[in-house]
């Protein structure tokens, strides 16, 4: 029996409203239309057949190992090959903090778990190609998976991407479009009509974004559960917000099948230059658009988020955290000298769990696991920083030692 036919979906309900449902196909790219006001699109989520859930699917036998299709009874049906996703080390780092270190997945980053999916719905409806408004991990994982099912894929991108994410894009073979930002969307809408491409990105003015997608993040709640138990709390570094609501999900499928007690509390992690989702929990409000300031996070810098996100960190007790550039590097650097190298963004769960305590935030009774979501090739100023030149001479080489506080 091949992974699609082990998938256990039923359909698709929306988070306006549960009595709403929708058959499972063709997976809703455009959020709930039913609950849609003009100012506000729900996204919806896919429904299992949960108690056919087979025996033994979260027997804790340590480390998963690669591959989604461990856990392919609780995603949609996987149509499209993988690339060995997920299995992603969960590192302590003392003070039982853990780290759940993504940046290990093939394209470097917690995006191929999402792509796995988008990219099995789009060879599910047949379609003969992607495309993906974005210029950092989402597009250098979707030109991934697109490659590996035999899919072409458009990637709308700015001229500012990094390095490294250009040097994926142009290995997988993708069409990379470089155009204004707020050009992306309006030509994806366009690509999707006129062309028949599936979307893997967000088309509704609140971030709806693919039905299948977030479903792959709840595979890190499998993971981390299968290795852990449950955390105490869970800080995920948050864009729209489809990671963590991911999580949250992941837990909440546990506790329902009765092999969790509780579900951990879920902190988003935004940087403070904008902040959509902790601006919709401020204002009790299903969604929020916000302006934003500078920021190197560029991976987490929206301007608009997601009822997603806002139901994950409602209901699971926790809270919508902003982080500093300044506390984002720092956190960074913190988890550098641990041996982990992420990009800004990514560091984005620790910098909250560490402002949390430093401003008199609730204590946690049981471990923490900081999600870091990517490589820190993937930083824009990766490779901009060389060393001086030393010469080869024992007094030069010394000085240079002594300098750095290392001593005979």
């Amino acid at each position: 029996m091949t992974p699609a036919q082990d998938s256990l979906a039923t359909g698709q309900r929306s988070l306006g409203d549960a009595s709403v449902r929708y058959p499972l196909w063709p997976p809703l790219t455009r959020g709930c239309p039913r609950t849609a006001t003009p100012h506000l699109t729900y996204p919806v989520e896919v429904d299992y057949a949960y108690d056919d859930v087979p025996a033994g699917l979260f027997e804790r036998t340590g480390p998963t190992g690669a591959g989604l299709d461990r856990w392919a009874p609780l995603l949609p049906p996987l149509a499209a090959p993988g690339l060995g996703e997920g299995g992603t080390p969960l590192l302590p780092i003392g003070d039982d903090v853990f780290i759940k270190d993504e940046s290990r997945n093939p394209t470097w980053s917690h995006k191929d778990r999402l792509n796995r999916c988008t990219a099995s719905a789009a060879v599910g409806v047949g379609a003969e190609g992607v495309v993906v408004a974005s210029s950092g991990n989402h597009g250098a994982s979707a030109a991934a998976y697109a490659a590996r099912a035999g899919l072409r894929c458009v990637v709308l991108a700015s001229a500012e991407a990094p390095p490294a994410v250009v040097s994926f894009l142009r290995a997988y073979g993708a069409v990379v479009l470089p155009v204004p930002t707020a050009a992306r969307w309006p030509l994806m809408r366009q690509i999707v009509d006129r062309y028949g491409f599936h979307p893997v990105s967000n088309l509704t003015d609140t971030h709806t974004s693919h039905a299948f997608g977030p479903e792959g993040y709840k595979t890190v709640a499998y993971e981390i559960f299968t290795e852990l138990g449950v955390p105490a709390a869970v800080f995920v570094p948050t864009g729209y917000g489809e990671l963590l609501f991911g999580v949250w999900k992941g837990f909440t499928e546990l506790e329902r099948l009765g092999l969790a007690p509780r579900v951990p509390r879920i902190f988003s992690c935004e940087p403070s230059a904008g902040g959509p989702l902790a601006a919709a929990v401020r204002e009790g409000r299903p969604a929020a658009t916000v302006d934003t300031g500078p920021t190197k996070a560029y991976g987490i810098d929206c301007t608009v988020g997601g009822h997603r996100g806002v139901r994950a960190v409602t209901r699971s007790r926790g809270d919508a955290l902003l982080v500093t550039d300044e506390e984002m590097a720092s956190a960074r650097a913190e988890l550098g000298r641990q041996g982990l190298w992420v990009e800004l963004s990514a560091a984005a769960g620790l910098a909250g769990l560490r402002g949390h305590r430093a401003r008199g935030g609730d204590a946690f009774d049981g471990p923490v696991v900081c999600v870091a979501t990517s490589s820190g090739f993937k930083d824009l100023d990766t490779g901009t920083h060389p060393t001086e030149p030393v010469e080869p001479v024992w007094e030069q080489v010394d000085g240079r030692l002594r300098a750095a506080g290392i001593t005979a």
